[in-house]
């Protein structure tokens, strides 16, 4: 029963990773803090990408399920729960640098939007 707990808290965890990669950028129109932590989480986002590794939260809920004697599964988180909710079957390797590529992007924009408001309005914490 711990076991499947703590799979399920893993699980959790690292779909809240994924979401705080996606859009921490932007938190930090209102809390600038919050840029420390949200850089290396988009570094170690877009690394993962690009080389094609594994997380290793996947390795851990995966161990977890299975000490919980429930089934696990084979490949990354993304590929078990992501992939068949938002990628199409014909995800490739340049598709995950097409995913790399925007994650790069889209948070360029944000904190180029977050800088750009903080020299019109430098009192804002």
């Amino acid at each position: 029963m711990a076991y499947h707990a703590l799979a399920d808290l893993v699980l959790v965890i690292h779909a809240l990773f994924i979401i705080f990669v996606i859009l921490g950028g932007l938190l930090v129109l209102h809390w600038r803090v919050i840029i420390w932590p949200h850089l290396p989480a988009v570094a170690w986002a877009v690394l993962l990408e690009v080389f094609g590794w594994l997380c290793p939260l996947t390795p851990l809920e995966q161990w977890l399920r299975r000490a919980a004697g429930t089934a696990s599964y084979s490949g990354s988180f993304i590929e078990h729960y992501l992939v068949p909710f938002i990628y199409p079957a014909w995800l490739t390797r340049t598709a995950q640098l097409y995913i790399a590529a925007a994650l790069i992007i889209i948070n360029i924009l944000v904190y180029w939007f977050v800088f750009r408001q903080r020299r019109k309005n430098p009192v804002a914490t």
